[in-house]
Formats: C-alpha cells, sequence, structure tokens
C-alpha cells in the first residue's frame, strides 16, 4: 500500500540504462539521478545539500580510505558506489545516499525497479 501522496512515474525505457551508466530524469518538477550499478537501480535527489549543486551529473567512482586494521593506509575502495558532486567535491555512496564527509547529511532515497522493461521510480 502507497503512503498517502505518493505516485509512481515511468521515467525511462530499462534499455537506456546501460550498466554502470546514470543519468537525470524529470519527475514533474524535480530532477531525480537514476543509477544502473550492475544491473541494480537506485534513485537521488540532483541536488547536493551542500550549496545546491547537479549532485547526479558528477562523475560515479570510488573513494579513499583509510582504517586502523591496515594501519591507516590509503585504499581505494567502493568503485562504482560514490557519485561526487561536480561543484566542490562532495561525496555521496549512492545505495543509501549517505555524505561520506559528513555523517549527519544523508540524502533520500527513491525506490526505483524495472517492470515490463520500464523504470518506474516512487516519489
Amino acid at each position: 500500500m502507497m503512503a498517502e501522496g505518493t505516485r509512481v512515474y515511468v521515467v525511462a525505457e530499462a534499455a537506456d540504462f546501460l550498466v554502470n551508466t546514470h543519468r537525470v530524469v524529470e519527475v514533474g518538477t524535480r530532477k531525480i539521478g537514476v543509477f544502473n550499478l550492475d544491473g541494480q537501480f537506485y534513485a537521488l535527489p540532483n541536488l547536493c545539500p551542500h550549496q545546491l549543486g547537479p549532485l547526479a551529473t558528477g562523475k560515479v567512482s570510488g573513494t579513499l580510505t583509510a582504517r586502523q586494521e591496515t594501519g591507516y593506509k590509503l585504499e581505494w575502495t567502493m568503485e562504482g558506489e560514490i557519485v561526487t558532486c561536480p561543484w566542490h567535491g562532495l561525496e555521496y555512496h549512492i545505495s543509501s545516499g549517505q555524505c561520506l564527509a559528513y555523517s549527519e547529511i544523508k540524502l533520500r532515497t527513491y525506490p526505483v525497479w524495472i517492470e515490463d522493461g520500464l523504470v518506474k521510480i516512487r516519489l
């Protein structure tokens, strides 16, 4: 059962999203970044809360991390799971919306799925 005020929108054909690609779609008055990561779809607002930059137009890659277990040696991790805001470089984990630099910042994520060859999103 859907919550009051939520709607399902068809935003594209699934064939429009090759594996490991993303693009911005318009849903009503909103711009949403839709990501196909290894066949799993995710959706985030195309808006970085830092200074309202166009987040989903950024590059998808990984990030550098340093962990106690490795003696804080820098490692490249989460390849293909991170989108970087093109304005100031804030990084977000695509599947969760979590900002990597600021634990208190977490973007809303939207349910997105493939049905009958169409990409659908619930807002």
